[in-house]
């Protein structure tokens, strides 16, 4: 078994098993060799407590290649958009059109579909995904933060968006030096506006109570009512959220 050296693997390091991606990862809290999905990067980890047993998560990883094989298959298939394809944004149902002019979001009226129009391009995934969608991302998420933080009586935080890999969301309180900051993912936009507001509210909750614990899940059910629907949802559909717009 001289091939199973740990010195050999390294945290972060990343393996190709029978065709599949694995990558190797420390977690000093684990208990055991494990096995877990990355369902935004599209691999599996391979956990490991220490780095000198890297070769046993690398062995395991081996020994369950038909599971791993198994769970990869069942996420959602990424793919490109096109013109004639239709998402919903904040919930509202959206067709992808190609035409003249700057990419751009145009809301429907009442009950009627909205349009997103890109610059006469047959594919418009760099659009959308980039630009679009992000854009109407950037102008709904601060209404929606300044309306829980006066909610809260707390000071407005500054509100940016990205394409976080692991989190919807996250929060950085403020101090005397610094104003807080919340951060939250543009693909939000892509779900159910309750959903989408559900992750607002919990990191505005956060500029009051910087944990989880029993208060701040109160301050959040005073925002938004039960979250558990909107958490169930967030497991259930993130990955194709995830997969919006990609491509492999």
């Amino acid at each position: 078994m001289g091939w199973l050296r740990s010195d050999r693997y390294a945290d972060g390091q990343r393996l190709d098993v029978s065709g599949l991606p694995v990558r190797l990862k420390v977690n000093g809290r684990a208990r055991r060799v494990s096995l877990r999905v990355d369902r935004v990067t599209r691999e599996v980890l391979a956990v490991a407590p220490t780095p000198r047993r890297l070769d046993e998560a690398v062995a395991f990883a081996r020994e369950r290649r038909d599971w791993i094989a198994s769970q990869l298959s069942a996420l959602p298939s990424p793919q490109a958009l096109a013109a004639g394809d239709r998402v919903t944004v904040f919930g509202q149902a959206c067709r992808l059109e190609a035409g003249p002019g700057r990419a751009r979001f145009i809301p429907g009226p009442a009950g009627a579909e909205a349009r997103i129009v890109g610059c006469g391009r047959e594919s418009l995934d760099h659009w959308i995904a980039g630009r679009v969608i992000r854009r109407e991302a950037d102008r709904v998420f601060p209404e929606r933060v300044r309306f829980h933080a006066e909610a809260l009586g707390a000071a407005m935080p500054t509100v940016a968006t990205a394409d976080a890999k692991g989190r919807w969301g996250s929060c950085t309180p403020g101090s005397l030096e610094r104003r807080a900051s919340i951060r939250l993912s543009w693909r939000l936009a892509l779900a159910p506006f309750e959903v989408a507001d559900y992750v607002v509210a919990h990191e505005c909750a956060h500029l009051k109570e910087a944990n989880h614990g029993p208060r701040f899940w109160t301050l959040v059910r005073e925002l938004v009512g039960d979250p558990t629907p909107h958490r169930a949802w967030l497991r259930a559909e993130g990955p194709r959220l995830h997969a919006f717009g990609r491509v492999v």
